[in-house]
């Protein structure tokens, strides 16, 4: 019950509702006891008019309507309480699909370095599933069941005692086999949802990059990765289901003997006229009420289980450390972003592991383009990290017009720079979503921005233009058109940073001289770092910065660091070797 307990605390917004619901339900339980009362009256006066003609036929038809009325305002309350119970169940699904979505913006960026989404979206809608079935079954049937257990045992001890002893004494029996068969069902749910998880996981990753795996014709290898996941799944629910029935039955013969001695006591009394007519009627009805919670009481620990098991992963994303404020407001910021310093600057994902960046130090001025170059893991994807506050360093400090990072909010930094990325960071919306995202532009100010970023021409062949879908991360267009609604986008944002992270390193020479003058519009009056491997895209920057094994080793004009010898010069011989022989292979000279 911990989760519960603590997803009752945390719903505290909803507390009214669920106290409505608790209300309602007492009334109702209260209902429930009074009906066979009225029944009892009923039987009485024809009994009476049985044995010696004196029943009351007034008194007979009043109590009748009495018990219809009562009847009718029970149903109606019941109705009203599950409706009730709806709503609360939609409001919780909403609540922590928020509380759930607002935790995930403030999550460090490591967590999304080292998480599969699918599994990480499956983990979300079990948890919400879990608890949005949970809180309706509980506001529609558990809260009204416990408390018709309660007012149904007290009636009981007023009429028969013997009856009541015999009810409680079938209480805990049923409720012990029932805890005991779903902890058993609860321990197996844990390893089911994993192998669950695992599989969501798998699935949508194949699917997101389905050209791989038609390309490796390695369908049939994934195929059976998720049929074993879900033989294991059925096996462990297999072994669920055998255990349930088992403890089923142990729950349904107790019941039986209970019920056998209930009746004995009953019939017995009726017997010997210790009990009228009526009191039999009286209580085989109370005996009908509370054997309606107690075969409930499986499904209903059941619930429980199931909702602890479904919400564990959940609460587990939601106890991870926030490092993040998206919320926090930007008063009157006095920086511009003039200038962006490392001051040796050292970075490593955990206390166990090496450096990946190593003292790090430069500084870039406004008007002042960069380009990072190395090896592939030297570091340059970190140094980009890091200007853009995914990550804090673990030693030095990175400023910003001289303003320290660690004194500034992560919008506050991210506000000053506009990202055009290697991948194609597209939503699956329009064209008018994708470019104005993150502003609130009019159509001219979209439509000016693609046409600076050399992107209008072909937007505006398109049927729908603006309203054009991309599909999946921009499936429907081209690499060089997709770079291309990147860079409007970053035009539109008009930040006084850019970076480029090799941006043109998967486009043809067209798409790429195509791109390179839609940069060329971006990169005016403005902070440039460029992450490129192709020297051609940084020709004309007016610093190298060469990386390697997380330090700066060289620094230099592309004409300083081409005249000697470094890793600068090594990489640029490499691409100078192969363009030389791709013009030799063709005879072009």
């Amino acid at each position: 019950m911990k989760n519960i307990t603590r997803l009752i605390k945390i719903s505290k917004p909803l507390h009214k509702i669920m106290y409505l619901i608790l209300g309602l339900s007492v009334f109702t339980s209260i209902l429930s006891q009074i009906i066979p009362f009225v029944s009892k009256v009923v039987v009485d006066e024809v009994e009476k008019q049985i044995e010696s003609e004196t029943g009351d036929l007034n008194k007979l038809i009043l109590f009748l309507l009495i018990g219809f009325g009562l009847a009718v305002l029970n149903q109606v309350l019941s109705s009203v309480s599950q409706r009730i119970g709806d709503h609360f169940g939609g409001e919780i699904r909403r609540f922590l699909i928020a509380k759930f979505y607002d935790h995930i913006f403030r999550l460090p960026q490591t967590y999304f370095d080292t998480e599969i989404s699918g599994k990480v979206i499956h983990q979300l809608n079990r948890g919400i599933s879990s608890v949005e079935s949970f809180m309706k079954t509980a506001s529609n049937f558990i809260f009204p069941s416990i408390l018709l257990s309660i007012f149904t045992l007290i009636t009981m001890f007023i009429f028969s005692w013997q009856v009541a002893l015999f009810t409680i004494l079938l209480f805990p029996i049923y409720t012990a086999l029932s805890y005991y068969s779903s902890k058993k069902w609860g321990e197996k749910e844990v390893f089911k949802n994993k192998h669950e998880d695992n599989t969501r996981g798998r699935i949508q990753e194949v699917i997101l990059n389905m050209r791989l795996v038609k390309g490796f014709s390695n369908q049939e290898n994934e195929y059976k990765y998720v049929d074993e996941e879900q033989k294991t799944v059925n096996d462990i629910y297999a072994n669920q289901s055998r255990t349930f029935h088992i403890f089923d039955f142990a729950r349904n013969f107790s019941l039986e003997l209970v019920l056998l001695g209930m009746n004995l006591v009953i019939f017995y009394n009726a017997f010997e006229r210790n009990y009228t007519f009526g009191d039999v009627i009286l209580l085989m009805q109370l005996i009908m009420q509370v054997r309606r919670p107690l075969f409930a009481m499986s499904f209903i620990l059941t619930q429980i289980q199931q909702t602890e098991a479904g919400t564990k992963e959940f609460f587990e994303i939601l106890d991870l450390e926030e490092t993040e404020d998206y919320k926090v407001e930007i008063e009157n910021s006095s920086i511009t972003g003039k200038s962006i310093e490392f001051k040796n600057v050292s970075f490593k994902y955990s206390k166990e592991d090496k450096n990946i960046l190593d003292l790090v130090s430069f500084k870039i001025n406004r008007n002042e383009k960069v380009a990072l170059v190395g090896h592939s893991g030297a570091g340059k994807t970190t140094i980009i990290n890091l200007i853009n506050k995914f990550y804090n360093p673990t030693g030095g400090e990175i400023l910003v017009d001289n303003h320290e990072y660690s004194d500034l909010s992560h919008n506050e930094v991210r506000n000053l720079i506009s990202l055009v990325f290697q991948e194609n960071e597209l939503f699956s919306t329009t064209i008018r979503e994708n470019v104005s995202y993150g502003t609130s532009s009019t159509d001219e100010e979209i439509i000016n921005a693609l046409k600076s970023a050399n992107a209008w021409s072909f937007v505006s062949n398109f049927d729908r233009k603006l309203d054009t879908q991309v599909g999946e991360r921009g499936v429907k267009l081209s690499g060089g058109q997709k770079q291309r609604i990147q860079i409007a986008r970053a035009i539109l944002h008009n930040s006084p940073i850019v970076i480029l992270d090799e941006a043109t390193s998967n486009l043809d020479s067209k798409s790429e001289a195509e791109v390179q003058k839609a940069m060329e519009v971006l990169m005016q009056d403005r902070i440039v770092i460029i992450i490129a491997h192709r020297f051609s895209t940084i020709q004309n920057v007016d610093k190298i910065l060469v990386i390697d094994n997380g330090k700066i080793v060289d620094s230099g004009s592309p004409k300083e660091l081409s005249g000697r010898e470094g890793i600068y010069r090594e990489l640029l011989q490499y691409q100078v070797e192969g363009d030389k022989k791709l013009l030799e292979n063709f005879e072009i000279y």
